[in-house]
C-alpha cells in the first residue's frame, strides 16, 4: 500500500492512495502514521474510504521521526567522484529532524550558501524497534520505504570542521515522501532504479543494487549500536552525479527546480529560493 500525509504543514491527515491513485482520508481509522501504528499499518479497502477531493499539499509521509540517519558515500561510484575509498563499514551521520519537509515544499538555501548540493537517495522507515537485529531478520522492522532528498550544503560540511552534520541540517533539507511504500510492494529494495534533475537536466541515474552496504545490512550494522524506534528514517546513500562532483562543480542556486524519481516510490519536485 501507498501511504500519505496530506494538508497544511503541522495539519497534516493520514492517508492512502487507492488503486487509480486517487486519495482516500485514512482518518477514521488512525490518528496519524506514527509511532505504533507504523509496525501495524492498517489494511483497510482504500475504495471503501472517503475521496479526498481537490489537490492537496502531502507533508512527510510519516510523523514523529526521533532519528534521521544518513548513510554516507555508499556507492562506490558517488565515492570515487568525491575522490574517496569505498568505506570499509558504514559512515553514518545525522540530519537534524528539524530539516524535513513535504515532497514538494520549497528547499531554502540558508544564508552563506554558496555550495548547496543534491542526492536523490532510497528512505527506509522504521515500523518496529530494531535492537542487535540480525541481516537476514532486518527487513522485518521496515515499515515501507520512501524517497529522501539528502540535501547537503558542501561548504558547512566539508570546509567548515567539524561533524558533517553541520551541512546536512538546513531548515527545508530533507524532502521526504511522497508517499510511504509498503514492503510487499517493494520485491526487492536493492533493484530500484534512482534519478534526479536539476532545471530539466538529468545529473544522477542509479540503482539501489550499487549499494555498497544493503538496506539489511544498514540496519543490523546501526542497530548494535543504537534501538532504532518506529519513525526513525534512515536515508541509505546516492549515486553518483551529485553538484560537487561535475567538472567544474555545480551547485544549486535559487530559482532550480529539483526532480527525483525511484521506481514504484513516486516523484518529488522541489524549487530552490534562498534564504534573505
Amino acid at each position: 500500500m501507498r501511504f500519505v500525509r496530506y494538508g497544511d504543514a503541522g495539519q497534516e491527515k493520514p492517508g492512502v492512495l487507492d488503486t487509480q491513485g486517487r486519495l482516500r482520508d485514512l482518518s477514521e481509522h488512525v490518528g496519524d502514521l506514527a509511532g505504533d501504528v507504523l509496525a501495524d499499518l492498517p489494511q483497510t479497502d482504500p475504495e471503501s474510504l472517503p475521496l479526498v477531493e481537490g489537490n492537496p499539499r502531502l507533508g512527510p509521509p510519516i510523523a514523529g521521526t526521533g532519528k534521521f540517519i544518513g548513510i554516507g558515500l555508499n556507492f562506490s561510484d558517488h565515492a570515487a567522484e568525491a575522490g574517496l575509498k569505498p568505506p570499509p563499514e558504514p559512515i553514518v551521520f545525522m540530519k537534524a529532524t528539524s530539516s524535513i519537509i513535504g515532497p514538494n515544499d520549497t528547499v531554502s538555501l540558508p544564508r552563506g550558501s554558496a555550495k548547496s548540493d543534491w542526492e536523490v537517495e532510497l528512505g527506509v522507515v522504521i515500523g518496529k524497534r530494531a535492537k542487535y537485529v540480525s541481516e537476514a531478520d532486518a527487513l522485518t522492522h521496515v515499515a515501507g520505504y520512501c524517497i529522501v532528498n539528502d540535501v547537503s550544503e558542501r561548504h558547512f560540511q566539508t570546509e567548515r570542521k567539524g561533524q558533517w552534520t553541520k551541512g546536512k541540517s538546513c531548515d527545508t533539507f530533507g524532502p521526504i515522501g511522497p508517499w510511504l511504500v509498503t514492503p510487499d510492494e517493494v520485491a526487492d529494495p536493492q533493484a530500484l532504479d534512482m534519478s534526479l534533475d536539476v532545471s530539466g537536466e538529468r545529473m544522477q541515474t542509479g540503482n539501489s543494487g550499487a549499494m555498497i552496504f544493503s538496506v539489511a545490512q544498514i540496519i543490523s550494522y546501526l542497530s548494535g549500536m543504537m534501538s532504532l524506534l518506529p519513525g526513525d528514517v534512515i536515508a541509505t546513500g546516492t549515486p553518483p552525479g551529485v553538484g560537487m562532483g561535475k567538472n567544474p562543480p555545480r551547485f544549486l542556486r535559487a530559482g532550480d527546480v529539483m526532480t527525483l524519481e525511484i521506481s514504484g516510490l513516486g516523484r518529488q519536485r522541489q524549487t530552490v529560493t534562498m534564504d534573505s
